[in-house]
């Protein structure tokens, strides 16, 4: 048995010990914090609301669902912060939520003082805490616990109705969703989708959920306490972040060394930066909403943790993560991450994005496709291109996303320089000196990449999109900077030069 409950004091080879004698709970006390929230829950199903603050309707609990740590399976001993969403007839869209979401948390916090049974757990309202999303925030306490226990109520639209919590939700769900946080920017509904988010954690193997508590315990006790006043992450971030460390460092082998997973999570901490973490579990991205909504998620400011459950929800967004990293550093210079050798404990092999598909597309060849991290060099994408077709000529690769210009892809420059994290086509021209490369757009806002000598005619490349699109040259007007190119002028009379963009459309 590890005989400090000091983590930094801790060997590595004692971890499990630690785990088991200090942070794992026992039913005892787990049994004495849900029975005095039982009351809470008791409360909320019976309390009649009705027609107050606005509202134009009875309020009627459909359901009370405990989240967080006591939820998923993770509470660490001695916790007694219980976190309850609340499902109500109130709200039949997030609309309705964004709209009454304050109006209810005022409601609930009036009546709590009309419950005699939680009055006499010594009720004491903390009030409305801003949060993700805001929340009404209370202590209660028995004789049996000598803490109070802190409860918070976050009351939410039932956007999944009655389907099981396991399945994936129907993309209208998140269609539905997108559109309200274009509507109430600034307002978060993950809530709603609160029992996918509880049982990704608390599925998880037995192992990982004894990382899962080193990981918060190591938090809670040499960042948050050491830093109260700083916006830190919530606990979610962190238990998302070990879950892909997992994920990715064992293939989701069950039995792993917690000390290497503990490193493994600092090391990846430290580059918070990089991070761009998401999952397709829950939301595909066959539906063409949701994936160009993820695809602009993903190239906003790293780091990125998506929600499982709720692709609005950057879980990771408008935090200090540098003090977090700061943390990290120290953490993995003490005795729990060193062996009985004293010498540091290797960490799992973990990239900071998931590989993605990358179809390359080349007029006259079939369909090339590429497993690559998107923090590979373009370089290292061409020389495997390279090794698959041979090619001799200088390979110019660009890319377009739906609405958007199309970009050249620099050697120098990665995927993930471009916020590419997800699946994409990338556009394969080979050019011979003295050829250059130029861009047509055509009406649909499509451009195609074309290459041509600068002392050639015009009409050779209305033969080339002829050829490849279809459209006859006598029919194609082509423009460059608002002047009409004529068929028997050349490239370079009109200064064209490589990579310019060429507008086409229909004489």
């Amino acid at each position: 048995m590890a005989q400090t409950s000091e983590l930094y004091g801790t060997a590595a080879s004692r971890l499990d010990s630690f785990v088991a004698q200090w942070l794992q709970p026992s039913r005892e006390w787990k049994d004495e914090v849900l029975e005095a929230v039982r009351t809470v829950e008791q409360f909320l199903r019976e309390e009649p609301f009705q027609r107050e603050h606005g509202l134009d309707q009875e309020v009627r609990v459909l359901k009370v669902v405990k989240v967080g740590s006591f939820g998923n399976g993770t509470a660490l001993r001695s916790s007694t912060e219980v976190e309850l969403v609340v499902f109500l007839s109130c709200f039949r869209s997030f609309q309705e939520e964004a709209e009454h979401h304050h109006a209810v948390l005022r409601l609930i916090w009036k009546k709590l003082w009309h419950c005699q049974d939680l009055l006499a757990l010594g009720l004491e309202v903390i009030g409305v805490v801003q949060g993700v999303p805001d929340a009404l925030v209370f202590t209660i306490q028995t004789m049996e616990t000598t803490e109070p226990i802190t409860v918070t109520i976050v009351p939410a639209y039932r956007a999944m109705g009655h389907s099981v919590p396991t399945s994936q939700p129907h993309p209208v769900v998140y269609e539905s969703l997108i559109k309200a946080c274009s509507s109430y920017p600034g307002n978060n509904f993950s809530a709603s989708f609160c029992e996918l988010q509880r049982n990704f954690v608390k599925h998880q193997p037995t192992k990982l959920k004894s990382l899962l508590r080193l990981v918060k315990h190591w938090y809670l006790k040499y960042v948050k306490a050491k830093c109260p006043r700083a916006m830190l992450p919530p606990l979610y971030a962190l238990e998302l972040l070990t879950i892909y460390a997992w994920e990715m460092g064992t293939q989701e082998d069950k039995n792993f060394r917690l000390e290497e997973g503990l490193t493994t999570v600092m090391e990846l901490l430290q580059e918070y930066d990089l991070l761009c973490i998401y999952w397709t579990k829950h939301y595909t991205f066959q539906n063409p909403v949701i994936e160009n909504f993820v695809r602009k998620q993903l190239k906003r400011e790293r780091p990125i943790i998506l929600d499982p459950a709720d692709p609005t929800h950057n879980v990771a967004k408008g935090y200090r993560w540098d003090i977090v990293a700061q943390r990290a550093s120290q953490c993995l210079k003490q005795d729990c991450c060193y062996d009985d050798k004293e010498n540091p404990i290797p960490g799992w092999k973990v990239k900071r994005a998931r590989d993605i598909q990358v179809t390359v597309e080349q007029w006259g060849y079939p369909d090339l496709i590429l497993r690559v991290n998107p923090y590979e060099p373009i370089k290292k994408v061409k020389e495997k291109i390279r090794q698959s077709r041979g090619f001799m000529g200088l390979q110019r690769l660009s890319f377009q996303m739906p609405g958007g210009e199309r970009q050249l892809l620099s050697s120098r420059s990665s995927l993930a320089d471009f916020g590419i994290f997800l699946n994409t086509p990338i556009y394969l021209l080979e050019t011979v000196s003295p050829e250059i490369q130029v861009f047509v757009k055509n009406l649909h806002g499509e451009s195609h990449a074309y290459a041509i000598d600068s002392k050639s005619f015009i009409l050779s490349l209305k033969q080339q999109i002829q050829d490849r699109q279809g459209l006859l040259r006598k029919q194609q007007l082509l423009k460059f900077q608002g002047h009409v190119l004529q068929d028997w002028s050349t490239f370079g009379s009109y200064g064209i030069e490589d990579s310019d963009t060429l507008i086409l459309s229909r004489k």
